[in-house]
């Protein structure tokens, strides 16, 4: 009585270009996340694996807790780092973070 009938639509002629055209925005999406986050983040992860294994003894790092130290001997999966005069710790390669120039544990 107060309500009016609901036909269906009927689909739009077109075929498979309007199905294309319907799946572009989503397209489009998928390329611009996959140049604003995941491209630049597996750059950095290539960056930062080519800096672990480039580690060498006399080396200055930082690692992630934000201790400084030089590097006294490189293993395989550790380094023993200096942070003192005759103070050592053993870490894992991936917890370093910067490789600092030479001199600075001086001026620190």
């Amino acid at each position: 009585m107060l309500i009016s009938n609901a036909y269906a639509q009927a689909a739009a002629p077109g075929g498979p270009m309007s199905t294309l055209t319907g799946l572009l925005p989503i397209i489009l999406m998928f390329v611009v996340l996959w140049f604003l986050m995941i491209r630049p983040q597996m750059k950095r992860a290539k960056e930062l694996k080519a800096m672990v294994a480039a580690l060498a003894k006399g080396d200055e790092v930082i690692i992630g807790g934000g201790i400084a130290g030089r590097i006294v001997k490189v293993g395989e999966n550790y380094i023993t780092l200096e942070i003192a005069e005759k103070v050592e710790i053993q870490v894992q390669k991936p917890s370093v973070v910067t490789i600092l120039p030479k001199g600075t544990l001086k001026n620190l």
